[in-house]
């Protein structure tokens, strides 16, 4: 649904991606049919996982946060987070991942704010 979103919205809006520590690592807290990743030990690691993410063919930049989680903390964006940032100013904060992740929010911002 977040690729839709992208695409529908490519004209009003830009997108990023910001990776930032593995949710799901395989030596950690792994789910089952997930993707072979540990969790990062090195900004290299964490990298090589970003540009497993970019197989999905996101249609936006990807970003990595630092090592330190700084990007992270600074959003609360672990598991999952989404913002919406308008002229630098944060107007819409969704609720943490899982459960507070919900894309159809998102939409309906941008449609209300592009009319």
């Amino acid at each position: 649904m977040v690729k839709r979103i992208m695409s529908d919205f490519a004209a009003v809006a830009d997108f990023v991606v910001v990776y930032v520590a593995e949710a799901h690592p395989t030596d950690g807290w792994a789910m089952s049919g997930g993707m072979d990743i540990r969790q990062h030990r090195s900004l290299e690691e964490r990298l090589a996982a970003a540009e497993m993410l970019a197989l999905h063919d996101l249609p936006c930049p990807i970003l990595v946060d630092t090592m330190d989680n700084a990007a992270a903390r600074a959003y609360a964006a672990i598991p999952d987070r989404l913002y919406i940032v308008l002229d630098g100013v944060c107007v819409y904060r969704g609720g943490p991942g899982p459960d507070g992740y919900h894309p159809e929010e998102v939409r309906d911002w941008l449609q209300r704010f592009s009319g």
